[in-house]
């Protein structure tokens, strides 16, 4: 079969599938569905991934040693830090309500103890843009970065490390919080631990670890550690107990914000025996779910495809499957799944904070946004509070170890001059978003 067949074929199949199951949901109704009248629709970033030259971070250490586990360096980004204003002002010309940023804390708090009012200020004006322009401002106060000098007193292996981010939210929620229209005090917390599940290649693993020594000796410290390549059982009962200081932190700047954390969830099926995904769902959710539900006003869901688990664990990417750019099957049903899981184990409100799907054939990226929609829509016939729909990512950005090379952006941007082109999946989307509906 031709790749043009197959494209057509799943193509076929997927609408398939959302139509059985709209069907399923639509007994008596119109074809056209309405979302909630106070329905959340934007586009998220992450501070490193798109704003430029973040000096003062771990990461931006690591790009930079002889051996970086790096595809390439950070660098200029998107240069966000300096066209915020333009960047706001496009997502709400598309017709978004919501941008979902986050805050440096690098940037914040450059040394130990000493705060940058200046930067402070900074983020305050990108969330006031955000107000200015009607768009709700989501604040991340961590999305895996942090400063250089927190990683070489041992990152999150460090004992002291909950209480110093318990410092930097509450000095960061005097700036933003008073403007911000809901907080994240991490952003997928349990990401290295879903990245070892997945079975990572030795190769990988060890450039990993190879990283985090070479920057210990680079920086002359005994350790040195950064979220995206730590081990997670060096780090996630630290980091849990710092969502716990930070949303009390957070709350008592705002009592009135809404604060949750945001949680890397897949679509975990079981083939036969289901012993193998309730193994990954302990290892990898279970912690996490019960902290949002103590330490959490919502939970946000971010979802990119599904996992298949027989009883020797994580299966192959079933033969013939289409890909995205990351090598994972396209699967945009993933996510009704994962909304329903995550509001039966917390019974929190639902913001899907991230889905989207790297690839440079756009109307791939309209069809994936058309079938998670279609999810979310019968979460929201079921009853499930789902709040809001962010996709990831605005802008195509820096992603980590693989650098500038995949693209999940809504808008593209030429590096070497930085002009950003809207995508007509922006349009699609924005379409959307300004009807507040689908179908």
């Amino acid at each position: 079969m031709t790749s043009v067949s197959r494209r057509k074929m799943l193509v076929t199949a997927s609408v398939g599938l959302a139509a059985v199951s709209s069907q399923a949901h639509s007994m008596g109704r119109t074809s056209t569905f309405k979302f909630p009248k106070d329905f959340w629709w934007g586009a998220a970033t992450a501070g490193h991934q798109v704003e430029g030259n973040n000096t003062n971070s771990d990461s931006w250490f690591v790009e930079h040693l002889e051996r970086s586990p790096y595809a390439e360096s950070s660098g200029d980004a998107c240069d966000f830090y300096n066209r915020f204003e333009q960047d706001i002002a496009l997502l709400a010309k598309l017709g978004l309500n919501t941008f979902r940023f986050s805050l440096e804390w690098s940037r914040i708090e450059p040394a130990k103890g000493e705060f940058s009012e200046v930067q402070l200020n900074h983020y305050r004006k990108v969330a006031a843009t955000c107000r200015e322009h009607g768009v709700r401002p989501m604040v991340t106060f961590n999305h895996f970065t942090a400063p250089l000098w927190f990683a070489k007193l041992g990152g999150w292996e460090n004992p002291d490390a909950p209480v110093l981010f318990e410092r930097y939210c509450a000095r960061a929620v005097r700036a933003v919080g008073d403007l911000a229209a809901a907080a994240a005090t991490f952003n997928e917390p349990n990401i290295n631990a879903l990245l070892r599940w997945i079975g990572l290649p030795p190769f990988v693993t060890d450039g990993m670890r190879q990283g985090l020594e070479a920057a210990a000796k680079a920086a002359n410290v005994p350790v040195f550690s950064s979220i995206p390549l730590a081990e997670p059982e060096r780090i996630e009962a630290q980091m849990l107990k710092a969502h716990g200081l930070a949303f009390a932190a957070i709350k008592a700047g705002a009592p009135n914000l809404p604060v949750g954390v945001t949680l890397a969830i897949s679509d975990d099926q079981a083939v036969g025996d289901s012993v193998q995904r309730d193994r990954k769902r302990a290892a990898l959710y279970t912690s996490w779910l019960e902290a949002a539900k103590q330490h959490g006003d919502f939970l946000g869901v971010q979802t990119y495809g599904r996992t298949r688990l027989d009883a020797n664990g994580i299966m192959p990417v079933p033969e013939g499957a289409e890909l995205t750019q990351m090598g994972e099957e396209f699967y945009p049903q993933a996510l009704e799944q994962t909304i329903r899981y995550a509001y039966a184990a917390t019974g929190k409100p639902i913001y899907v904070t991230e889905n989207g799907v790297a690839t440079d054939d756009d109307s791939r990226r309209i069809a994936y946004i058309d079938i998670a929609l279609a999810g979310v829509r019968n979460c929201l016939r079921d009853g499930i509070p789902v709040k809001g729909y962010i996709h990831w990512s605005l802008l195509d950005n820096f992603e980590w170890t693989f650098g500038y090379a995949k693209h999940f952006g809504l808008v593209a941007v030429d590096r070497a001059t930085q002009v950003r082109t809207v995508k007509g999946s922006a349009l699609h989307f924005a379409r959307i978003a300004r009807r507040n509906a689908i179908g």
